[in-house]
């Protein structure tokens, strides 16, 4: 199977899995505000502390899976073999480290939630909705590490479909459970069991695929290529440590800092921009391992030639996307929130204007991270920019929590808002750096040219942003569903007709559309 329909298979599947995932979460939320609204936070809270305890991982499985793209590539089955074995055994231990840190954090977990006086619930409770959070995590070391092989095959439509399928099973059950127990226990245990069934089932499946996973006689790798690994995973351990002080801990500081029950305001939003994104994500993800085997089968110039098309693909997804969430994100939030007076159930779910913009923000500045970070980790640049991610994680930490306690008395700008300045500031550490490393260890070139086409892209954006939100004050005055509904069409006419008009001649579009006219591979 060649790169360009691996690539479609990849973002086929993946596209359709995550559109078929968007509704569901959303009438389970809708469902948690009526009846289950003060567990919001503590579920969010919860997801976000696993997250940071998944730092154990620290890289191991990304220098492996860069490892495995040429052995694939070329067929090597001896070699897969070896990288298999070493990949399980270190999953396993790192399993182990989880539980250790995960149960170790338990008697400090009344310090981490902090629970307004309304909305108190019992210190067993908070220990065992924790626990069953906890073995989610856990078990699911005993199955990921079988996934990389057929990631490396460019077949990342098997981990699409797994998870996809599992998540319309669980919330389908999940809202069935909330519906007749309101019981926040069953709610856990359903998506545990049935995560399980999937895990039981789906490692099963990737055995019989691969018969070389089960194979005994597994040679040892050579000492350089350990050596190999072990300094790509080096590296990769402060890249780690930086991106989970700096992506991981924003709910904690939320949770310790402005209530627990804030983090469930904010999950309204995240929801909405996790779900959306969630389809333009699994594009760009899809390319990944397509790139890891053009890196290791072409020369510099054809993957520049095609990085450049990558990036200006994402300038124009993601700033859709972001002229969209700009503008109507808390619309949507507002309208879905009102209950059948037309009257919100909770007016503080709807966040302060300023930590809206900063969290949109972000989310178009990571967009184009992304592209650097897929391309970065496909050709195995990791140790360039290791310290990178750490200073990143401390200016974060150092200003979200700053700022957090500075303006969480101020109603007009919140604490939130604070947060998500931490964000913003750090991440454009890496939009400014990881060019000029990026240029220079991949194409031995200046970054120049990415920085103008950057500078011309969000040109474009804020000028069909503004002409947007002009347009917005006479035709939505107020939140409500027609509005909302003649929004989504002048901004999907306005700005893909502004950016067709001034990017339909660029050499990155000429190649799209040869591409989807004669659909051949390269």
């Amino acid at each position: 199977m060649g790169r360009v329909q691996a690539a479609k298979k990849n973002i086929i599947f993946g596209t359709v899995g995550k559109i078929a995932t968007l509704v569901l979460p959303f009438i389970l939320r809708t469902l948690f505000i009526v009846d289950m609204d003060k567990f919001l936070g503590i579920n969010s809270l919860y997801t976000e502390i696993l997250s940071f305890l998944n730092m154990a991982e620290l890289g191991i499985g990304t220098a492996i899976n860069f490892s495995l793209y040429r052995p694939v590539a070329r067929g090597e089955k001896e070699k897969i073999k070896s990288y298999m074995q070493l990949y399980k055994k270190a999953y396993y231990y790192i399993a182990l480290v989880v539980t250790v840190m995960g149960l170790a954090l338990v008697p400090f977990l009344d310090r981490i939630v902090n629970q307004p006086a309304d909305m108190q619930i019992a210190h067993r409770d908070i220990i065992l909705f924790y626990l069953i959070f906890l073995f989610n995590t856990v078990s699911s070391y005993f199955v990921a590490y079988k996934y990389s092989l057929a990631n490396a095959e460019q077949k990342n439509y098997i981990q699409e479909n797994a998870y996809n399928g599992t998540k319309i099973i669980s919330v389908i059950f999940q809202i069935i459970v909330v519906a007749l127990t309101k019981n926040f226990y069953f709610f856990l245990i359903t998506d545990a069991v049935i995560q399980l069934i999937q895990k039981i089932i789906i490692s099963k499946y990737l055995d019989n695929k691969y018969p070389l996973l089960k194979e005994k006689n597994v040679e040892r790798l050579s000492k350089e290529e350990e050596d190999t690994i072990w300094t790509k995973t080096k590296a990769l351990i402060l890249h780690k440590v930086g991106d989970v002080f700096r992506l991981q801990t924003d709910a904690i500081i939320i949770s310790k800092i402005l209530g627990t029950d804030k983090v469930g305001y904010v999950s309204m939003y995240t929801l909405i921009v996790v779900s959306v994104s969630g389809v333009v994500d699994t594009l760009f993800n899809s390319l990944t391992t397509s790139f890891g085997n053009l890196i290791a089968t072409e020369n510099s110039e054809k993957q520049y030639s095609m990085f450049k098309i990558y990036r200006f693909v994402a300038a124009w997804i993601y700033g859709f996307a972001g002229v969209g969430f700009m503008l109507l994100l808390t619309p949507l939030v507002e309208i879905w929130t009102k209950n059948a007076k037309g009257t919100l159930w909770n007016p503080a779910w709807l966040l302060a204007p300023l930590a809206v913009f900063l969290y949109i923000t972000d989310f178009y500045f990571k967009g184009e991270r992304k592209v650097l970070v897929n391309f970065k980790t496909a050709a195995g640049v990791f140790e360039q920019d290791k310290y990178l991610a750490l200073i990143q994680g401390i200016v974060n930490l150092i200003l979200s929590i700053w700022l957090a306690i500075a303006w969480r008395d101020i109603p007009t700008i919140s604490g939130i808002a604070g947060v998500y300045v931490g964000t913003v500031v750090s991440g454009l550490i890496a939009n400014i750096t990881k060019p000029i490393i990026i240029y220079k260890a991949c194409f031995n070139k200046n970054a120049w040219s990415y920085f103008a086409d950057s500078f011309k892209y969000l040109a474009s954006l804020i000028a069909v942003l503004a002409a947007c939100y002009a347009i917005q004050r006479r035709v939505m005055p107020v939140s409500n569903i027609p509005g909302f509904i003649a929004m989504v069409f002048i901004i999907t006419v306005l700005f893909n007709g502004v950016y067709l008009l001034l990017y339909g001649r660029s050499e990155e579009f000429k190649y799209l559309v040869g591409k989807i006219k004669n659909r051949k591979t390269p």
